[in-house]
């Protein structure tokens, strides 16, 4: 049986590249790469977009659906990892791990691979939603932590940059308007009737990221102890080799770090607190579970291979 056809239209990006250097050492697929001086070639991209079996996206929104365009037959399978199709109709959202997303990854013809926020955020929030445990109508705030390589090529050359401004070192606050892009995907899929209060700050670290919802245990239906929730994550991940549930007795040293994950394409989800209030973290790479790494496990599951296969765990 020939090998499954793969395009990356946009492989010089950072997402780009970490899912070719995932997909370059496979030997189960064919890799379709377009010549450096035709990059921005729309009639050698056309050609390349509808000569592959399955297609990834890693594109600025406006090119992602320039690049939707220009596939011209329906065997040509997408991954679209920008913003552009996320809450968009026809397109499957591309989080296996939530109740009954796997199998319609599986069948789609189109995938919209999540935000590297909304991915912590929705780990945290779909399954008390979805369980009666969290309101719809609930209030809830989100506090995040990113490496900066998540902000793209012009970030990544700042802080690379020997000479650069002394502001870099510390942690920043952005999107200071509360209306961060991965918004509008954090309230479709998570079923949260209102817009969370979201605040991020990128980090003098290259990858890495905490997702972090504070709760107060009167806001739940039922029992809102630890240990109830933890029962909870536990049963709705169970058998997931890439989200897994921290110990209860995680962190010991009373610290939970930003970028232990780096390299890794896992989350971890913590559970701290006291009987009156809540700190759920997610924990992940932004460049692993957050793009790149998740964007391979919905193309193993759409091509038949086993989910995990060139992941890093």
């Amino acid at each position: 049986m020939s090998k499954p056809k793969i395009y990356i239209d946009g492989k010089e990006g950072t997402t780009g590249l970490q899912i070719y250097e995932r997909l370059g050492v496979r030997e189960d697929i064919e890799l379709l790469l377009i010549d450096e001086d035709k990059r921005k070639d729309v009639e050698e991209r056309r050609k390349l977009l509808n000569a592959a079996d399955l297609v990834f996206l890693c594109l600025p929104d406006e090119a992602a659906r320039e690049a939707v365009s220009l596939i011209g037959n329906e065997q040509t399978r997408v991954i679209d990892c920008s913003t552009a199709h996320r809450t968009a109709q026809g397109w499957a959202y591309g989080f296996p791990e939530l109740h009954g997303q796997r199998e319609t990854i599986r069948t789609a013809g189109r995938v919209a691979n999540p935000g590297c926020y909304a991915t912590g955020f929705l780990a945290l929030t779909r399954p008390l939603v979805e369980m009666g445990v969290l309101d719809q109508d609930a209030f809830v705030t989100c506090h995040a932590l990113s490496g900066y390589t998540g902000a793209g090529k012009k970030a990544i050359a700042q802080y690379g940059d020997p000479d650069r401004e002394g502001e870099l070192d510390s942690p920043r606050h952005y999107a200071v308007t509360l209306g961060h892009k991965h918004i509008p995907e954090m309230m479709a899929v998570s079923g949260l009737a209102r817009k969370p209060i979201f605040m991020p700050m990128i980090c003098d670290f290259p990858q890495g990221m905490t997702v972090t919802v504070p709760l107060f245990t009167g806001w739940l239906r039922g029992s809102g102890s630890i240990a109830a929730l933890r029962e909870l994550y536990e049963g709705y991940y169970a058998g997931s080799p890439i989200v897994q549930l921290r110990p209860a007795d995680a962190p010991t040293c009373g610290f939970i770090g930003s970028n232990n994950l780096a390299g890794k394409d896992v989350l971890q989800i913590f559970v701290n607190g006291n009987e009156e209030q809540l700190m759920l973290t997610a924990r992940l790479d932004n460049l692993g579970k957050g793009a790149s790494g998740a964007a391979v496990q919905n193309m193993n599951l759409m091509l038949g291979f086993e989910e995990t296969k060139g992941l890093s765990l």
